[in-house]
């Protein structure tokens, strides 16, 4: 069994994804990075001040030690572009490796 096991994480396949959640991961905090830091506040600049991760829709105000009740679309906001940044990005690498293996496969030719 042990053996078995080690065969399988020697798969190259595995490593890739092993490498490939490592690289992701760091990717979106640096995604994260990119939306808080410096679209928001160009964002907020041009919407007159509007911090997009503080938009929410209270739907009950905090009464002593409960908390409010509130939908944080703002919050909502700041993933939907994160996520669009990543896609974009996915996208363009997924287009440019195409067009490598488009290339190799013509002068292979």
């Amino acid at each position: 069994m042990l053996r078995e096991f080690r065969t399988f994480i020697a798969q190259g396949n595995v490593l890739d994804l092993a490498v490939g959640v490592i690289i992701g991961a760091a990717f979106g905090k640096i995604t994260t990075s990119l939306v808080e830091d410096i679209i928001n506040p160009v964002l907020g600049l041009i919407t007159g001040g509007v911090d997009f991760s503080q938009l929410k829709l209270v739907l009950k105000e905090a009464v002593g030690e409960t908390p409010e009740v509130a939908i944080r679309y703002g919050n909502f906001l700041n993933i939907v572009i994160q996520f669009l940044i990543i896609a974009w990005v996915v996208f363009m690498i997924v287009k440019a490796a195409n067009r490598f293996r488009l290339s190799s496969s013509l002068q292979k030719e």
